[in-house]
């Protein structure tokens, strides 16, 4: 039922039309686990340095994150900073500042290593590979990405690739990795990568998903409250892959499911800075939006 999650735990300062936060608890890790927890037990694995705040590490533990494997090194926590602006669809990187994630390499218990779900949330590809040669029983294996690694990492990333199931990524990534300007095309040119099921995602037009048991596109659910949309995508997978491991099979049926609990999960997440929204959450209340967000597209 758990699963495993490989990311970043990162001090984000944030500035969109709404205001700025400073510090703020972010990275792919955490906004992943904010969803994911509401359906199975999470492990999370990353580093953070020793400026990183205790109340932070309380607040994971008191959400039922098990931080067996949260390295805590010499060294400056990753830290991020960017600016929303416009329609809030994309984000300035104002500073990044990798810290002790430059030389991170997990370690992992003998427990965790018989993991069944895995996700790779957005990090180094290289450290993405190094965990899955440490992996032994992985039954379903996600992973996500970015722009940077595909420019500086291609071939790592590639690598990676062919060793999942599952491959998450925003509509530019998308054609960025595959040369394609078609979502169609380029979905199938992931596939061919290695993954056998691909979601890509577009912020507010809501997301594709194409596997060989179906095909589906599912719009955005609709909030006029978008306050900080950093994490969506996180949160997004989160509350799929979290959805997976619960059901335990992945069909047509557990798809569509789970596609729907990661949009209702990231419609939540954008409403508040960080994971101010999320962190409240029960699985009562995506079920509440779920049901209103069905009779939305119901046609």
């Amino acid at each position: 039922m758990g699963i495993l999650v490989l990311g970043t735990v990162a001090l984000d300062t944030v500035q969109t039309p709404f205001g700025k936060r400073d510090a703020l608890l972010g990275g792919s890790a955490s906004h992943f686990s904010m969803s994911a927890r509401l359906f199975t037990d999470v492990s999370l694995v990353a580093v953070i340095g020793k400026d990183f705040p205790d109340k932070h590490i309380a607040f994971l533990k008191n959400k039922g994150i098990d931080l067996t494997s949260l390295a805590k090194e010499s060294g400056d926590t990753f830290r991020w900073q960017g600016e929303y602006s416009g329609d809030l669809n994309t984000a300035k990187t104002l500073d990044t500042h990798l810290g002790v994630l430059a030389t991170f390499r997990p370690q992992l218990t003998a427990a965790q290593r018989r993991f069944k779900n895995v996700f790779l949330a957005n990090v180094d590809p290289d450290i993405q590979n190094y965990l899955l040669a440490s992996m032994r029983n992985s039954t379903i294996v996600g992973l996500d990405s970015m722009n940077f690694w595909i420019h500086t990492k291609r071939k790592s990333l590639l690598r990676a690739l062919k060793k999942v199931d599952i491959f998450v990524a925003n509509d530019q990534e998308a054609r960025d990795l595959t040369g394609q300007t078609n979502l169609i095309k380029a979905a199938k040119s992931l596939r061919s990568y290695g993954p056998r099921i691909v979601l890509i995602k577009k912020g507010e037009h809501g997301v594709f998903l194409q596997a060989d048991s179906c095909t589906l596109l599912l719009p955005a659910y609709p909030t006029d409250t978008v306050v900080d949309p950093t994490g969506a995508g996180d949160t997004f997978a989160g509350g799929f892959m979290g959805y997976l491991a619960r059901a335990g099979k992945v069909n047509a049926a557990t798809l569509k499911k789970a596609i729907c609990y990661g949009t209702i999960a990231a419609s939540f997440n954008v409403e508040g800075f960080g994971l101010e929204k999320t962190s409240a959450l029960a699985r009562n209340d995506l079920e509440k939006r779920l049901r209103v967000f069905k009779r939305h597209i119901s046609i």
